[in-house]
C-alpha cells in the first residue's frame, strides 16, 4: 500500500501541484476512480447497495459476514482515496442505520482494521470527512460534464444534489486559488497591477462560489436534508447521541471520537482567511483549527504556507493604493456575503425543518431510512461537526466584515 505517486523535482514555493491542488479541480480530487481492483469487490458490492440495504436494516448483518480484506493491494492515492470514500460511507450507514437510539458501541474488526490503515495511508480520520463526501465522491456521466455521485447514502435525489451542488461550490473557487499564489508573489515583488488582478479574480470567485451555493434551493429537500441525510454526517465527538465515541475494533480498546462531516472541513474558506488576514475570535478559531485535521494533509499545508506567508492586508494598508484598498475589500466583502448566505441555507435546511418536524409537518418520505420515522434531535442546535452552529456562523460572517480596510 502506498500513499503517494512518484513525484518530480520540487516546484516552486506554492506552486499548487505541490499540495495536490489542481489548475482544473483545485482541491477536488481530479478524476476520482470509480471502482477498485477486483479483490476488493465485496467492499464494492456493499457500497453501491448502502441506501437499500440501510433502509431494509440490513447492512450491519452485511458488513458483520463481509471478508476482512489486507489494504497492501492499494496503490497510489486515487486507489486509497475511493477506499476510504468506500470504508467512510459503510462505517456512517453501520453506525447509524438504527437511528439516534440505536447506535453501536463497537465498529466491528474486518471494516475498523482496513478503515484505520487506509486512514493511516493517507493522513485522514476515520470518518467520513468533506474529502471523502464531496470532494473524491463525483464523477462525470457523459461528455456534456453531467455530474454523479460515486457513492451515496439514503436520501435519493436530495442527497445527490447536497453533493453536487457542493462540488459546483468547490470547482467555483479554483480561480481563486490559482490568484492566491499570484498575489502573494506579486506582493513579495510589489507588483501592485498583478496584485491589483489577483484580487478581482479571488472576488469574483468567491462571487461565484455564492451562486453556486443558491442551487441548493433548486436540488435539496429541507425536510429530507434534516430527517434522512443530516444523521449519516453526524460524528462521535460532541455528539449526545454518541457521548463516549466509538471503538475501533483490532485498533484501539478504548472508544476514540471524531467529528462528523461539516463545511468547515473545506480547505477554501481556510485559504481565503489566511490570504486577507481575517482573524476569527479565540473559540471559532479553536475549532476551525480542529477542523483542519480533516483535510487531506497537503491542502492543510497549503492553508499553513499561506499564513506563514508576507501579510497581504499590511502590504495594501502601507501602499496606499485605493485601487487595491477597493479590490482588497471587495474579496473580504464577497467573503461575508458567502457566509451570510451560508446562515441563510442552515435556517432553512436545520431550523426551520426541525420546527416543521417537531411539528409533525413533515413529509412522510422525508422519515424513510430512519427506524420507526423516528427524527434525529441529537444535533438540533449543533453543526454535525459539533459547532453551536448559529453562533458559530453568526461570529465567523462578523469577524470575516471586520476585516474590511477602513477608507
Amino acid at each position: 500500500m502506498q500513499a503517494s505517486d512518484d513525484t518530480e523535482e520540487p516546484p516552486l514555493p506554492l506552486a499548487l501541484n505541490r499540495f495536490q491542488v489542481s489548475e482544473e479541480f483545485g482541491f477536488l480530487l481530479p478524476g476520482p476512480l470509480t471502482e477498485l481492483p477486483a479483490l476488493y469487490s465485496p467492499w464494492m458490492d456493499i457500497a453501491h447497495e448502502l441506501p437499500q440495504l440501510i433502509m431494509s436494516h440490513q447492512l450491519r448483518s452485511r458488513i458483520h459476514q463481509m471478508p476482512q480484506l489486507s489494504t497492501q493491494h492499494l496503490r497510489g492515492h486515487k486507489e486509497l482515496h475511493l477506499a476510504h470514500l468506500v470504508l467512510s460511507f459503510m462505517t456512517m450507514g453501520y453506525v447509524w442505520q438504527e437511528g439516534e437510539e440505536g447506535t453501536v458501541q463497537v465498529l466491528p474488526r474486518n471494516l475498523a482494521v482496513p478503515y484505520w490503515e487506509v486512514s493511516q495511508a493517507l493522513g485522514l480520520p476515520p470518518i467520513l470527512s468533506h474529502a471523502d463526501f464531496v470532494l473524491a465522491n463525483w464523477r462525470r456521466m457523459d461528455p456534456n460534464g453531467n455530474l454523479d455521485t460515486i457513492i451515496t447514502l439514503p436520501g435519493g435525489e436530495s442527497l445527490r444534489g447536497f453533493i453536487l451542488v457542493t462540488v459546483l461550490v468547490e470547482k467555483a473557487a479554483v480561480p481563486g486559488i490559482k490568484a492566491i499564489s499570484q498575489a502573494l508573489r506579486a506582493t513579495l515583488q510589489c507588483d501592485e497591477e498583478t496584485l491589483h488582478g489577483a484580487l478581482e479574480e479571488v472576488a469574483g470567485a468567491i462571487e461565484a462560489m455564492s451562486e453556486a451555493l443558491r442551487r441548493m434551493h433548486d436540488y435539496v429537500d429541507p425536510e429530507v436534508f434534516y430527517a434522512v441525510i443530516r444523521i449519516f454526517l453526524s460524528g462521535w465527538k460532541d455528539n449526545p447521541a454518541m457521548p463516549h465515541g466509538l471503538i475501533y475494533e483490532g485498533v484501539s480498546l478504548e472508544p476514540l471520537a471524531y467529528s462528523g462531516g461539516s463545511a468547515a472541513q473545506s480547505t477554501v474558506l481556510h485559504a481565503f482567511d489566511e490570504l486577507l488576514g481575517i482573524c476569527h475570535r479565540q473559540d471559532c478559531a479553536a475549532f476551525l483549527h480542529r477542523m483542519r485535521d480533516y483535510m487531506p494533509p497537503p491542502h492543510r499545508a497549503f492553508v499553513e504556507e499561506i499564513h506563514r506567508a508576507v501579510s497581504l492586508k499590511q502590504h495594501v494598508l502601507s501602499s496606499g493604493d485605493a485601487r487595491l484598498c477597493a479590490a482588497f475589500n471587495r474579496c473580504v466583502s464577497a467573503l461575508t456575503d458567502f457566509r451570510s448566505y451560508h446562515i441563510t441555507i442552515v435556517t432553512k435546511y436545520i431550523t426551520t425543518a426541525a420546527a416543521k418536524a417537531k411539528a409533525g409537518r413533515a413529509e412522510p418520505s422525508a422519515r424513510a431510512g430512519l427506524s420507526a420515522g423516528k427524527l434525529p434531535s441529537a444535533l438540533e442546535t449543533k453543526g454535525t461537526g459539533g459547532s453551536h452552529i448559529f453562533s458559530f456562523l453568526k461570529s465567523i460572517r462578523d469577524t470575516t466584515r471586520e476585516g474590511m480596510i477602513s477608507a
